[in-house]
């Protein structure tokens, strides 16, 4: 990936329902918000995302609005990740109402936090 290349190849989405889950499976989450980050390694040299927008959260303008803000946010930090994860942003109620600049920040401090210990129980 060149300096500033953002683009968002098929190879760095889940796509078919078998991925999300096995991640869903045994992930490990991270809350915001607006959001839920589920993630566990994955074993290849890239991270991969996918996104969940259930119909409690808005109806299809609404789903398919916040699904391109996450994807735009995803672009962005991608080469900031860990590499080998797969990550499910899944959305809650309120997502839609967000703009770009929320969502973006809201995703990058779950993505941080990945890299922090995990705090102890």
């Amino acid at each position: 990936m060149t300096g500033r290349d953002f683009s968002l190849p098929k190879s760095a989405r889940l796509r078919p329902r078998p991925q999300f889950l096995a991640v869903q499976g045994d992930a490990k989450p991270r809350r915001s918000r607006h959001f839920t980050l589920l993630w566990r390694p994955n074993g290849l040299t890239q991270s991969r995302m996918g996104i969940t927008v259930t119909r409690r959260v808005a109806g299809a303008v609404g789903r398919n609005r916040v699904k391109r803000l996450v994807r735009e946010s995803f672009r962005h930090f991608r080469a900031q990740l860990p590499p080998g994860l797969d990550l499910v942003v899944v959305a809650a109620p309120g997502a839609p109402a967000l703009g770009l600049s929320q969502v973006h920040q809201e995703l990058w401090e779950l993505c941080q936090s990945l890299t922090a210990p995990e705090p102890l129980a």
